[in-house]
């Protein structure tokens, strides 16, 4: 019995050195990047030397605007949140009924049991409720730097559907920041670059993973005792 104790604690001790070991960042396959479409080689009926779909731009800024080509999008996101709520509600309830009488007299009858002793059909009812609660909740959060995306797709009316992931390998974890959205290319500036204000439908993920992302999340009882399970 002590042996089988021992290699317990023994495989409890080697799976807790394995999992403070880093590991490499695993990538996400939504976030995966694509490869840029290759256009159908046209019949050279015409004798021109230029095809459709493989012009390249050699004065001008060079912007994404194919699926494949890459974007670099500026994290700009600054937002603060503020709520505070306040309720109270209490009522109170009194009721009573005195004893009826019988030609001037009250009525009353004699307990079973209880010789000599009476009691009357009067009855009085009372409750009481009160309640306050107050709430106040107050959030701010910002997320600077940049990162590249690539165009996954171009839609019908020409705006682009990026996306695009970092992954970053620490001694004490790995750290992933996605973005995905769709652009405009208006929006898109003479440095190939965007603001993350200005993506539809955007997705910014900032997580991270590890022996810094485990000490900084709740434990499975904490979080039982903050949950709705919670009766009190």
């Amino acid at each position: 019995m002590n042996q089988l104790l021992l290699r317990l604690i023994m495989v409890a001790g080697m799976l807790a050195l394995l999992s403070g070991c880093n590991t490499k960042p695993v990538r996400d396959p939504n976030f995966a990047p694509v490869e840029p479409v290759i256009p159908t080689a046209a019949m050279q009926n015409n004798g021109s030397i230029y095809q459709a779909g493989f012009e390249r731009t050699w004065f001008e800024n060079i912007r994404a605007r194919r699926v494949g080509d890459i974007l670099l999008v500026s994290l700009v996101e600054d937002t603060e949140a503020k709520h505070s709520n306040a309720g109270k509600v209490k009522k109170s309830n009194s009721s009573s009924i005195t004893n009826p009488t019988l030609f001037g007299n009250p009525l009353q009858f004699t307990l079973p049991g209880a010789a000599g002793s009476t009691a009357n059909l009067g009855a009085s009812l009372a409750s009481s409720n009160d309640f306050s609660g107050s709430a106040d909740n107050t959030q701010n959060n910002e997320l600077t730097g940049s990162l590249s995306v690539m165009v996954t797709q171009v839609l019908a009316n020409g705006y682009l559907k990026v996306r695009g992931e970092k992954r970053v390998s620490m001694t004490a974890g790995n750290e992933y920041i996605r973005v995905s959205g769709i652009v405009r290319p208006e929006d898109i500036d003479t440095t190939n670059s965007i603001d993350s204000t200005k993506l539809a439908d955007a997705t910014l993920t900032y997580v991270g993973d590890g022996q810094t992302s485990m000490a900084t999340s709740m434990g499975w009882l904490a979080k039982f005792f903050v949950s709705a399970l919670m009766p009190f």
